[in-house]
């Protein structure tokens, strides 16, 4: 008869249920890895979709941050654009005026260089005038040399040709009659006729008795000087009169024996002779610009 087998030994059979568990619980493992990586792939399969529709919300919470940002440097754009522009605006009227500015001051100067040097050149054209007419030259007809022939009998007598006479040599003065009789007076008390010494009314004048002071005044390369000072074209000083009258004035053009000023109140022009600064009829004085 056939016998049944031995039965095994216990610790064997401890040995195949924990050998059956192990493989149990890796496969529960693998299964749930499985299902773990499934429900991911689904996840991002769904998120990839709502991106491409523009419903995920994290795609929907970064554009609007994007959006803000942008709105942001537009308007900070518009801002400076705005600034800029205005600026520019401000530095084209600026610029503008003070090329309106330069270009009247040029015209002025233009101007008074062109009547200064008119001026000077009338003057020198008058000075030629009168020494011509102090030496008579240009009233002296010079007669033409012709040949005369020997008249014949029948010929009428020839008519004598005559001819206007010369005209007398006229002076004419720069100066008023007022200023020559000062001038005059002023000469008068300079000069002395020789006398003795001992007669008290030909002594010369004591300080206190001597005519109205005398100022240096003097042109040179352009400039005026004045009480040992010396002023330039463009330059403010005040202009004093006999009668105390105080101008503030600016020297437009310096001349060859004049100076023209022009007064900053109504911008008229007065004409100054070293005669009249040397014997003290005007005053100049030196201020400032500002």
């Amino acid at each position: 008869m056939f016998s049944p087998p031995a039965p095994l030994p216990e610790t064997d059979t401890e040995d195949a249920s924990e050998t059956d568990l192990a493989k149990h619980d890796e496969e529960d493992y693998v299964e749930m890895k499985e299902q773990m990586y499934q429900d991911k792939l689904a996840s991002l399969k769904r998120q990839l979709q709502q991106l491409q529709e523009g419903t995920l919300q994290e795609y929907q919470k970064r554009m609007k941050k994007l959006d803000q940002q942008y709105k942001e440097r537009i308007r900070n754009a518009e801002l400076f654009l705005q600034l800029e522009t205005e600026q520019v605006e401000r530095n084209y009227i600026k610029e503008k005026k003070a090329a309106v500015k330069e270009f009247e001051d040029k015209k002025v100067e233009l101007k008074e260089n062109l009547i200064a040097e008119l001026e000077e050149k009338k003057k020198m054209i008058e000075n030629e005038k009168l020494t011509m007419e102090l030496t008579g030259d240009s009233m002296e007809v010079k007669p033409i040399m012709t040949r005369k022939l020997r008249r014949r009998p029948n010929d009428p007598v020839p008519i004598p040709d005559k001819r206007r006479k010369p005209a007398p040599a006229q002076l004419n003065y720069l100066l008023t009659d007022e200023q020559i009789m000062e001038d005059l007076r002023t000469l008068n008390k300079c000069w002395f006729p020789p006398a003795s010494p001992s007669s008290p009314e030909h002594l010369p004048a004591t300080p206190a008795e001597s005519p109205a002071q005398r100022f240096e005044a003097r042109i040179e390369d352009g400039k005026l000087y004045y009480d040992k000072r010396w002023y330039h074209k463009s330059q403010a000083i005040y202009l004093e009169s006999k009668d105390n009258q105080k101008l503030s004035c600016v020297i437009s053009s310096v001349g060859a024996n004049e100076i023209w000023v022009r007064k900053t109140s109504d911008s008229t022009k007065m004409r100054i002779y070293l005669g009249q600064l040397q014997r003290g009829l005007f005053v100049i004085r030196r201020r400032s610009a500002a």
